[in-house]
């Protein structure tokens, strides 16, 4: 069955659900204009075009733009810092403007999903503006509906930037594949994660030769790594390509015009790709040597060949529909679900923006199946990053201009990245080569940010936030804003708060806009709000009649309220 598109008015429920996936977290306004939009009118200003760029990084003590500043070793690891920092801000949207802001989330949430594709560990590429250009990059592409006036922007170009950034060359030792002694690191990761992959994890494949990874082999590695020869770090950033105005590695070893590291004989591949060859073409080769033109259009041939095979097309719409949707992917759901994206991607041209649309616009994306296993709503596990990123926008939590503030941002990005840590995970520091565990580490996936030690971390940081220890909040403000209607009567207050920070609350009905929660669970959160501190449901009524004398009073019940909200297991999903 295709993915067939959503019809009718989201409501809040589907609102909720859509900007959840799609972003790093909505206010309850932002959930309620979204409410009265189609999927298609909600999916279309979200993905829309003509974004503002992102500001320059900056050091917090000067103003400066770090990325702009001479080369120097030794300031290379702070620069790192400064980078994860910045990015942060990118996905907390410090400094947007409102009427691009969710727009802007959006697509952070395509560069993040970038980044857990095409992984990079900053303590072994050492170098924040490295960093900085990649994540450029992936921004670059994001949106790649459309192409650049300065190049093409489909997924198979970015594949082949990725593999000239200077980030990725030092991250998986381009420097050290070579003429005559290759490298296989890219080479085996660029087969086995970037591209073709080895199938749908807990299929069952045919048994296979050693050495043979059903969709590609040992001899497929090899072949790809002496492709890939010649290539280097540039520490200087001053090689710019003209398709994205981004600095790109360099030829080692040689000049522009000459590479004497990169192996031009011609490389044979397996049965698998129906042993096809890969040569120079002497039309590009300086003399006898190869040039750049000709290193990179060996680097076309062999993305081609790859993307040739409908496999690579299906393995990067198992890990788009994960990101987004559920990670369970059964062969079923593979053989329909999957092998459509996999159709829109390649008839559209080797893009990612049109498969995306197509899957959040779909009743399969937004519909709720019987039972719990695969339901839509509320079936992952919120990462650390976006449970403290979705907790700070729903609250609005002011955040400090990143360019306009850099070191109260700075102070303030620091404290929450080691928030983000403590909850077990480090920003552009991913446990392993293939990324964070719950983006790929079958069976388990996002049940990975869940440990004992972890959860503590999780109700600690919902402490931190109403303590406001974190930027600047208040709590009475807040619902008065938000719930002011419904703040004097203690249930209608939980029941109108419930759909904005639950993703089922509890029992969802498709006919109407809201949700409601079950009675137990209505009743548990009047005890944590007013019978634990000794008020009734009247008193409440009373001091909120006159919240701005009672003050002290209506923000201890509230922050009770919210302790008991937030740190439920409901929340914990989306």
């Amino acid at each position: 069955m295709p993915l067939l598109p959503q019809n009718g008015t989201l409501g809040i429920q589907r609102a909720a659900h859509l900007l959840r996936r799609a972003t790093f977290g909505a206010t309850k306004a932002q959930v309620d204009y979204y409410a009265g939009l189609s999927a298609a009118q909600a999916v279309t200003e979200l993905f829309t075009t003509g974004l503002p760029d992102a500001p320059a990084p900056v050091e917090p003590e000067t103003g400066i733009n770090w990325v702009d500043a001479a080369y120097d070793a030794d300031t290379e690891l702070n620069y790192q810092e400064l980078f994860v920092r910045w990015y942060l801000g990118r996905i907390l949207g410090s400094g947007n403007s409102a009427s691009t802001a969710l727009a802007e989330s959006a697509r952070e949430k395509v560069v993040f999903f970038l980044h857990t594709f095409f992984t990079t560990k900053r303590r072994k590429v050492v170098s924040g503006r490295a960093l900085y250009y990649q994540n450029e990059l992936f921004r670059m592409f994001a949106y790649d509906k459309q192409d650049s006036p300065l190049g093409p922007r489909d997924f198979r170009t970015l594949v082949k930037k990725v593999s000239l950034d200077n980030a990725m060359i030092r991250f998986l030792d381009g420097n050290g594949n070579v003429k005559g002694s290759p490298n296989e690191n890219y080479a085996r990761e660029m087969l086995e994660l970037y591209t073709i992959g080895r199938g749908l994890e807990g299929s069952n494949p045919p048994a296979a030769a050693q050495g043979d990874y059903i969709h590609y082999t040992e001899q497929d590695v090899r072949a790809a790594a002496n492709v890939l020869t010649g290539y280097e770090f540039d520490d200087t950033f001053s090689r710019i390509d003209p398709e994205t105005n981004l600095p790109t590695c360099r030829i080692k070893g040689g000049t522009i015009g000459s590479a004497h590291e990169q192996d031009d004989s011609k490389k044979v591949f397996s049965e698998r790709f129906a042993n096809q060859q890969i040569t120079q073409n002497a039309s590009l080769m300086t003399g006898a040597d190869p040039s750049w033109e000709s290193m990179t259009d060996e680097l076309e041939q062999l993305i081609a060949m790859i993307y040739g095979q409908r496999e690579a097309s299906l393995h990067l719409c198992r890990k788009l529909y994960r990101y987004y949707l559920h990670y369970d992917i059964g062969q079923s759901l593979d053989n329909d679900i999957i092998s459509d994206m996999a159709d829109i991607f390649i008839a559209g041209g080797y893009r990612i923006q049109p498969v995306i649309e197509a899957l959040l616009t779909s009743t399969h994306f937004f519909e709720a199946v019987s039972g719990t296993d695969d339901d839509k709503f509320g079936c992952i596990i919120k990462s650390p990053l976006e449970l403290i990123a979705g907790t700070i926008t729903f609250l609005e939590v002011q955040i400090p201009d990143q360019t306009s503030q850099p070191a109260e941002f700075d102070m303030l990005a620091s404290d929450m990245l080691s928030l983000i840590q403590r909850q077990g995970m480090e920003l552009y520091e991913p446990d392993e080569v293939a990324g964070y565990p719950a983006y790929h580490q079958f069976p388990k996936f996002n049940r990975n940010w869940i440990t004992t030690n972890y959860l503590v971390q999780r109700y600690d940081f919902i402490r931190t936030i109403l303590d406001s220890n974190m930027g600047t909040w208040n709590i009475r403000y807040f619902i008065s804003q938000n719930f002011g209607g419904a703040a004097g009567d203690a249930r209608q207050l939980i029941m109108a708060m419930a759909p904005y920070m639950f993703p089922l609350a509890t029992n969802l009905d498709f006919n109407s806009s809201t949700g409601t929660i079950t009675g137990e669970r209505l009743s548990y959160f009047l005890y944590a709000f007013l019978t634990a501190n000794q008020y009734s449901e009247a008193e409440w009524t009373s001091l909120y009649a006159n919240e701005a004398v009672n003050y002290l009073e209506v923000e201890t019940l509230l922050k009770s309220l919210f302790n008991a909200m937030l740190q439920t297991p409901e929340y914990q999903l989306f």
